[in-house]
């Protein structure tokens, strides 16, 4: 069908995650009509709520409410979510095997040193030398058990292969993450709440809200921009929109063709950037019965390096939620479904007794298989490249970019993701509403 004979949308937005659902409601609350299109069987992107075989929600994917993340606490607020406070030790237990190692072990104060040098680092802005050195490289001049501690809390931090990731990145993230007590704080901090119904319960909301204009099985394979605007080539087929929004992580975007070629910024960006490997499991126990012995709470050293959280509800089943990143999550995708839980479980059992490795459900994503995605939590320049954080984010013609990635407030997060779709809906508000 020719271009002209084709109907026009005002709007088409590529990628239904949180960002994606969000830029197509304010969109549509505007008047103007959109279109959502989701290369998935389901919504949701990065975030991936399930039910246990106790009713409970599990979330698979981004879930935690930063204790300053007001755009998902609002919209949580809505949508009727009932938050609660993550259940917490003051500190986590660091573990290695069977031992716990002391807060004042020599490996936890040269860790804990380094992480306070490298919060006053980062506030001083590393130089332009420090985005060809890795982060691999600065771990390596620290001492062995030091190492290991800073090593794995920077896996689940950034999920990023650390040896591709500059120690200027690393310091921009940490900047944007509101530094590093924020960052790796549970209560006060990034982990502070979640929800009793999982994110899925908002997910859900935003899409019942647009209804049928979010098509799913719909990949984006091509955006031919012209002077009247964009032809969004649909898996064999074609639409034509006034503006397009493209909601999805930079690399995944890269994935679709331009005609006529991006900026040579966005390029950069899309070339220059890669997502994060990550794991993430939860066992389902009838009650969190832990706690009567010692907090979920901990990060294990042993390959491979994990953190684990009590995210059970008040009054609800027992949840106990393991993550792995980087290379390590990798690593598990060798092994089977109950290989993983056997390997994982076995190590909790040391410190939270026996029955932790009977769980009455076990379920688990791999992130760095799902082809839509392509990874988590977010994507981060590789080492040695220009690409600097915040990503920049303007408009190439009337193609325009969201995603948590382009998030000036807690990039990475969820609510970094609505803000990235609050931005560019207004982007193409004020462009077709003057």
């Amino acid at each position: 069908m020719p271009d002209a004979d084709r109907p026009v949308h005002d709007v088409v937005v590529v990628g239904a995650g949180f960002s994606g659902l969000v830029a197509a409601r304010q969109v549509r609350r505007a008047g103007l009509d959109v279109v959502v299109l989701e290369a998935s069987d389901r919504c949701g992107g990065r975030t991936l709520t399930v039910t246990s075989s106790l009713g409970s929600a599990l979330d698979l994917g981004g879930q935690w409410i930063g204790h300053d993340h007001l755009r998902l606490r609002a919209l949580a607020d809505e949508f009727g979510g009932t938050r609660f406070p993550m259940h917490t030790a003051r500190m986590p237990a660091i573990v290695r095997g069977s031992r716990r190692l002391s807060a004042v072990s020599p490996a936890t104060v040269l860790a804990a040193g380094a992480l306070a040098a490298a919060e006053i680092a980062r506030r001083r802005r590393p130089s332009d030398r420090w985005s060809r050195v890795s982060v691999d490289d600065l771990l390596r001049r620290v001492p062995g058990g030091a190492r290991r501690i800073l090593e794995v809390t920077a896996l689940i931090s950034w999920t990023a292969d650390l040896s591709r990731m500059s120690v200027r990145t690393a310091a921009q993230m940490i900047t944007g993450q509101g530094g590093l007590s924020t960052m790796l704080a549970t209560r006060g901090g990034a982990q502070d709440s979640l929800l009793v119904e999982g994110t899925g319960r908002l997910v859900d909301a935003l899409a019942a809200e647009l209804g049928p204009t979010v098509r799913l099985r719909s990949r984006v394979t091509g955006l031919d921009r012209d002077d009247a605007g964009v032809t969004v080539h649909v898996d064999g087929d074609a639409v034509r929109a006034r503006r397009v929004v493209v909601a999805v992580p930079p690399p995944v975007a890269g994935r679709i063709a331009h005609t006529p070629p991006l900026p040579e910024q966005r390029r950069a960006v899309e070339a220059g950037t890669e997502m994060g490997a990550v794991y993430k499991a939860i066992a389902v126990y009838p009650s969190p019965f832990w706690r009567e012995r010692s907090s979920a709470e901990m990060l294990v050293l042993d390959r491979p390096g994990c953190a684990v959280y009590d995210t059970s509800a008040p009054d609800g089943p027992g949840h106990v939620c393991i993550i792995v990143g980087g290379p390590e999550a990798r690593e598990l995708d060798r092994l089977t479904a109950s290989e993983r839980r056997e390997l994982l479980l076995r190590r909790l059992a040391e410190h939270l007794g026996p029955r932790i490795a009977d769980p009455v459900d076990w379920h688990e994503k791999s992130w760095d298989t799902d082809d839509v995605v392509g990874g988590g939590y977010s994507a981060a320049p590789t080492v040695g490249g220009d690409v600097d954080l915040p990503l920049r984010v303007e408009a190439a013609g009337c193609v325009h970019f969201a995603a948590t990635e382009t998030a000036a407030d807690h990039p990475g997060y969820i609510d970094g993701a609505i803000e990235a779709g609050e931005r560019a809906s207004r982007e193409v508000i004020d462009a077709l509403c003057p």
